[in-house]
């Protein structure tokens, strides 16, 4: 199954936006995880199925009442390993 490595910047740490993806994630039947990164941006690692990849990706990319997502950037991988769920890290 494909993976993703996805990038999100803006205002996407301290307002819920981990708690977010990962609802939009289990709605969309993708597994992974998401984790706040050092320097202000969200780390997200995704496997699913390309047309599931697409709408979790669309859901994300709004945020939720208080994240702003500015910038969202995609990189597919093949080194992911086999994830069960989608775990906020």
């Amino acid at each position: 199954m494909p993976s993703w490595e996805l990038i999100a910047r803006g205002r996407v740490q301290g307002v819920g936006y981990r708690w977010h993806v990962r609802k939009c994630a289990l709605e969309n039947s993708v597994t992974g995880y998401v984790q706040n990164q050092s320097d202000g941006s969200v780390l997200i690692i995704a496997t699913a199925e390309e047309h599931e990849f697409e709408r979790f990706c669309l859901s994300i990319q709004s945020g939720d009442t208080r994240a702003v997502v500015n910038e969202l950037q995609l990189f597919r991988i093949d080194y992911a390993k086999s994830y069960n769920d989608f775990t906020i890290r």
